[in-house]
């Protein structure tokens, strides 16, 4: 699955430049979060790989990028867990409300809460570039690449506090592994 998804991730995230840095970091980072925690890597992992995937132009279909990328899936056969994952990773439940699809994201059921926050805590440590940063930093850098009037900046506002939270439990969860 491991291989599979990588393959998929390049396949269409590799040639929008830059999220190609931020993907791989992601996927790394999935690594140690799973060995350390104990999860189950290979779905982390894979999610990981695949989470920005509905960002390429030939799988858009709603605009919306964790509900295309989760359908591009489920229609290829991918694992229902990485599906759900890549559809609610980073909180889009909250985007999901802002741009009206509420509907289309509860296609798909919540997924694992331990993986949910881990590819989360994952994604919102990685920068664009593939740099790791702190949530802070993330949610910074997102809203002034958007700025307050797109969705997306209004995403970041409506959802900080759970992303925040989110990414502590697991900082906390690996400080206690550690």
């Amino acid at each position: 699955m491991l291989i599979s998804a990588r393959s998929e991730a390049r396949q269409f995230v590799e040639p929008l430049g830059r999220r190609w840095l931020h993907v791989q970091a992601v996927a790394d980072s999935a690594i140690g979060v799973a060995d350390k925690l104990g999860l189950d890597s290979e779905t982390l992992v894979a999610a990981a790989w695949l989470h920005d995937i509905g960002y390429a132009d030939e799988l858009r279909g709603t605009g919306f990028h964790p509900v295309d990328g989760a359908r591009y899936l489920r229609r290829t056969g991918w694992n229902e867990e990485v599906v759900r994952l890549v559809a609610h990773h980073s909180c889009s439940r909250f985007e999901a409300g802002l741009r009206g699809m509420s509907g289309a994201l509860g296609e798909f059921p919540r997924p694992s809460p331990d993986l949910e926050d881990a590819l989360c805590f994952c994604d919102m440590t990685t920068g664009p570039g593939g740099e790791r940063v702190t949530v802070v930093d993330r949610l910074a850098e997102i809203q002034a690449r958007y700025g307050e009037g797109d969705v997306v900046g209004r995403f970041v506002e409506v959802a900080r506090g759970d992303i925040v939270e989110t990414v502590r439990r697991i900082e906390d969860r690996l400080l206690t592994a550690e």
